[in-house]
């Protein structure tokens, strides 16, 4: 029904504390205000603006409570059993296969670094002996080692949120151990989806609770968090440009060493060529290429290999010696300023590390470590260790150095092979810049854009055209106004360090939030990487004004997209909910709310996840006539990467059950797929429908039972009914799931008597079988009738009296992205028939 990421709900939940019990009276009123203080627990109070909650009603008494369970956490409890990562029960020879696809779709970037590493590095800092090449080469042998194997290898790969990995992965991940989210619309059912894999800190854990105690109390931690995050995203992208570019260039650049007469500019022509042909088969998805690139990225790591291999038989054997780090030592004690300007030119053989871990939903966690370990490194290492032998005999050819190297007789298919193995590198990157944005885009920091699933099997190859062609012109304009290959090594490496940052920062979090391991090895491991990211970063921000500050400035706009997008996406949504309608206001109106019902199903999109939206009322005041039954639908992302097909649908009764009215929570993880039609989605719909109101029924069987057999009702008041969730845990329903309440009362009214007040009288002899039978035929009925979306655009416009700042990103950015973003209309595969639009503008 929904294409993926089309949805025009913006929601980033968070994890809340509802396992802990507490002392409550049960029809107690709180305080006015306290509702976005609660933890969204659904209270049954009668708030100013707010909409009552008919299901929670109990006897007045004080009682300790377990968790607060309603309608939408009893729908929850019912699990069919955690759906597992797609990779998780593979053989060995299935991770043998994927092992071998990783080398087209995620190695591809660091694979072809030693065509540049070098070529950078000696620009920077020229070769004056046989030291300073052992120097450059213990260099980039540590580099590797301490980056890609020990950071990302040993320990990043492992902070994936259930097989998605990436910015937006590890702040999902946070978000399920905090309430770091900046939208109030969490749930307490929301952690019991089965894939949310809640792990409450445990009270000896004081150093765990306290962080997660300010991370939740602190609204600038929690916005700067954001900035973290929005920031890591923001050069993802960056890095999804500078990565063709610099793989194409530098493979093309191959051409002056066989050709005498290729010259820059014949180059630049070739690589623009290039890179059309690149993301012009972007569209053709992850796997079906992975198979046929795969195979070449294996042909070239062994050319690799055997280029090193060679050169070290045939040229100085002696550069085993790099190993023994002193060599760097001897490389700054001899260059000093020139040996820290081409450390930018080091890191760039640790480039596409961000790449093993954004990818990862393509793959598995063992694929990509058994393939990195057995394959890629070591080609790498022989790859450099047969550069250096080759630059001690040579030491002015290090401009292409690695095409220089390769013997004679092997030149021409070596330069085809790498120049195919660079346009496979090329979408490393790219692949993981649509992963990045679909989630961004899932958490409600990016603007909706049309996402195609390229596999049916693998539910995260994905393809977004609209990305895919802007990064295309991107990098053309980048290839033309940058030629140089020290220049876009610098832009480069500015874009990677600002990601590797990112997720040292927030791996860091997941270790004391989430792992709660040792602090020394936490300490241990911020000291030693953000001491060398840092370290590194000096170097690149040196030269940012030779040309690199491009990619900053695309950063910053792609940066200042995600925040305007996230800050009226937010605003907009606080703004619906202090507007909702109020129960006074329906009750006024009656059971046929003040028009006539239609028959037939109103399925009326927004983005609340409690009571009944402002756009509603518009409704009832724009139409003729409304539909007998109205299911108010909200489309909600929670922080999981899948929620199982049993847990999709949350119901609650938003009124008197003569009203018809009910508020319904489809939940998605980021990493879900919407493909069902509308048939599909409906009949879903309908079924869960029906499941709740049975539910319902039998809760209210139960009460009756109860009442009949206790002679005390203070003491049927005070017994406990357990239900066991999927996990084994049991949740206390003291509370009784739907009672109706009096709206001149405060007191709630027993079930007999809301009914009384609400069914017609006809209704009161039934007995409950024939009510709910009467219930469950008025509702396919209804569905006969036709079903009818009912779509709510709210817009929202700065006040007169606003900052001039905050009218200019209302009035015009936020109000640009929201116009030429995909809209519900469009993600809606539905008969124009069928649909129902109105606007409405809140001033804010």
């Amino acid at each position: 029904m929904v294409e993926e990421g089309g949805s025009d709900v913006i929601v980033r939940a968070a994890s809340v504390d509802s396992m802990e019990s507490r002392w409550v009276f049960q029809d107690s009123e709180e305080e006015e205000g306290e509702e976005e203080e609660e933890d969204d627990d659904d209270e049954p109070q009668q708030r100013q603006g707010g909409v009552p909650d008919y299901d929670d009603s109990a006897e007045q008494k004080l009682i300790r409570t377990g968790p607060r369970v309603d309608s939408f956490d009893v729908e929850a409890l019912e699990v069919p059993g955690a759906q597992r990562n797609d990779y998780e029960d593979f053989s060995f020879g299935k991770q043998i296969v994927l092992a071998f696809q990783t080398l087209g779709v995620v190695f591809g970037d660091v694979g072809t670094s030693p065509l540049y590493t070098f070529s950078v590095m000696f620009t920077k800092a020229p070769i004056n002996g046989n030291e300073d090449v052992l120097g450059a080469l213990s260099l980039v042998i540590y580099t590797l080692v301490l980056i890609p194997v020990v950071k990302y290898v040993l320990v990043v790969l492992w902070a994936n949120d259930d097989g998605e990995g990436g910015t937006f992965a590890l702040y999902s991940l946070i978000c399920r151990h905090a309430k770091v989210s900046l939208l109030p619309n969490q749930l307490p059912s929301d952690a019991r989806i089965s894939n949310f894999k809640l792990k409450v800190p445990s009270p000896e854990l004081e150093r765990s609770l306290k962080i997660k105690e300010r991370l939740e109390t602190s609204l600038m931690l929690k916005k700067l968090l954001l900035m973290l995050v929005l920031a890591g995203t923001s050069m993802v992208i960056a890095d999804g440009v500078v990565t063709p570019v610099m793989s194409v260039m530098s493979a093309v650049g191959g051409l002056k060493v066989g050709v005498a007469p290729i010259d820059r500019e014949n180059v630049m022509m070739i690589s623009v060529a290039f890179l059309i042909v690149l993301f012009s088969v972007q569209k053709f998805g992850t796997s079906k290429l992975g198979l046929v690139v795969g195979p070449a990225l294996f042909i070239w790591f062994c050319s690799l290999a055997g280029v090193g291999i060679y050169n070290l038989i045939k040229y100085d054997s002696c550069v085993w010696r790099a190993f023994n780090p002193i060599h760097i030592y001897y490389f700054f004690k001899r260059n000093s300023t020139k040996a820290w300007h081409a450390l930018g030119g080091c890191l760039l053989c640790a480039t596409g590390s961000e790449a093993m871990f954004a990818d990862l939903c393509y793959f598995s966690v063992g694929s990509i470590q058994l393939t990195f370990v057995f394959l890629v490194l070591p080609c790498l290492l022989l790859g450099y260790l047969g550069q250096a032998a080759y630059l001690i005999e040579n030491h002015t050819d290090y401009e292409q150095v690695f095409f220089s190297s390769i013997p004679s007789g092997v030149f021409w298919p070596v330069l085809l092979i790498a120049n195919v193995a660079a346009l496979i590198a090329s979408r490393a990157m790219t692949t993981a810049t649509f992963s990045c944005i679909k989630q961004s885009t899932a958490l409600g920091c990016f603007p909706r854009l049309k996402i195609i699933h390229t596999s049916q099997k693998f539910m995260g190859q994905i393809y977004i055209p609209v990305m895919n062609w802007f990064l295309m012109v991107v990098c053309l304009v980048f290839v033309c106004t940058i030629s140089s290959i020290t220049e876009i090594g610098n832009a480069y490496g500015i874009a990677e360090l600002v990601v590797m940052m990112m997720t040292t920062v927030l791996v860091t979090i997941v270790m004391l939030l989430i792992w709660q391991i040792n602090i020394i090895v936490v300490l241990s491991f911020v000291a030693v990487f953000i001491g060398i990211e840092l370290t590194f970063f000096s170097s690149v921000l040196w030269s940012v004004g030779d040309g690199s500050w491009i990619i900053l400035v695309f950063a910053a706009v792609i940066f200042l997209i995600m925040y305007i997008w996230n800050y009226g996406s937010n605003l907009k949504y606080q703004t619906e909910v202090k507007q909702k309608l109020s129960m006074d206001l329906l009750r006024e109106l009656g059971s046929n709310l003040g028009t006539v019902r239609a028959p037939g199903i109103g399925l009326m999109y927004n983005e609340l996840v409690k009571g009944v939206p402002a756009i509603f009322g518009h409704f009832l005041t724009t139409l003729p006539a409304v539909h007998s039954m109205i299911i108010i639908v909200c489309i909600k992302y929670v922080p999981v990467p899948m929620v199982p097909q049993g847990e999709r649908f949350l119901f609650r009764r938003v009124c008197p059950k003569s009203y018809h009215i009910f508020r319904c929570i489809a939940r998605y993880g980021y990493k879900d797929v919407r493909k069902e039609n509308h048939q599909a989605f409906e009949q879903l719909l309908i079924e869960s429908l029906e499941k709740f109101i049975r539910r319902e029924a039998q809760e209210r069987s139960l009460e009756s039972h109860e009442d009949d057999e206790d002679s005390d009702k203070e003491e049927a008041a005070t017994s406990s009914r357990l239900v066991m969730a999927a996990n084994g845990s049991m949740y206390s329903l003291d509370v009784p799931l739907l009672s109706e309440y009096d709206g001149h009362s405060t007191k709630p009214m027993q079930a007999s008597e809301a009914s009384t007040s609400a069914a017609p009288s006809t209704e009161l002899t039934l007995d409950p079988e024939q009510s709910l039978e009467r219930e469950l035929s008025f509702i396919r009925q209804a569905k006969q009738c036709g079903v009818v979306y009912l779509l709510g655009h709210g817009d929202i416009r700065a006040r007169k009296d606003s900052w001039f700042i905050k009218k200019l990103v209302i009035n015009y950015f936020y109000a640009f992205l929201r116009k030429n973003c995909r809209r519900g209309i469009a993600n809606l595969s539905v008969p124009h028939s069928h649909l129902m639009q109105v606007s409405m503008t809140y001033m804010v």
